[in-house]
């Protein structure tokens, strides 16, 4: 049953929708770089993009179901992906992989800022979304981290 509790899931919901899409754009981008990523750093890359991955199709299934918590539907296909998400595409074919990390951790920090711009926008209208952001961006911004701890 819709939740009744939250002010304005209406904007709310804007602001779920806009994260939804870019953490699914994330998420193809990040598993794109990780099977065309190549060098002496192959591996080590590889698993990071892979947890990357998780996390963020984890962090968008728990966003989609608070959309439909709110009482709207969730839009994850790819015209609304595409249609929503701000990231700019991750380049085609093969890449080394410190430039692929580097590159991705770059993505990911479009993601955070939206995340980040969600988080203070659902201060006052709801909560319950506002933690759910600030969980996923804490856990997006170490992995982040992680990814360009690989180019120092």
């Amino acid at each position: 049953m819709p939740s009744k509790k939250s002010g304005h899931p209406a904007e709310t919901t804007l602001h779920l929708q806009r994260a939804l899409s870019a953490l699914i754009d994330m998420t193809l981008q990040a598993k794109q770089a990780h099977w065309n990523c190549t060098g002496p750093h192959f591996k080590p890359v590889h698993l990071q993009l892979d947890e990357l991955v998780d996390a963020c199709r984890n962090a968008s299934d728990e966003i989609a179901e608070r959309i439909a918590t709110l009482g709207h539907p969730a839009e994850g296909g790819l015209s609304a992906t595409a249609k929503h998400s701000p990231i700019e595409a991750f380049r085609g074919g093969f890449v080394e992989a410190l430039t692929a990390a580097h590159e991705i951790a770059k993505h990911l920090k479009k993601v955070i800022g939206i995340l980040r711009e969600g988080i203070e926008a659902t201060a006052e209208l709801d909560p319950v979304t506002q933690d759910l952001l600030i969980g996923t961006t804490g856990n997006l911004e170490k992995l982040g981290w992680m990814l360009e701890s690989l180019r120092r």
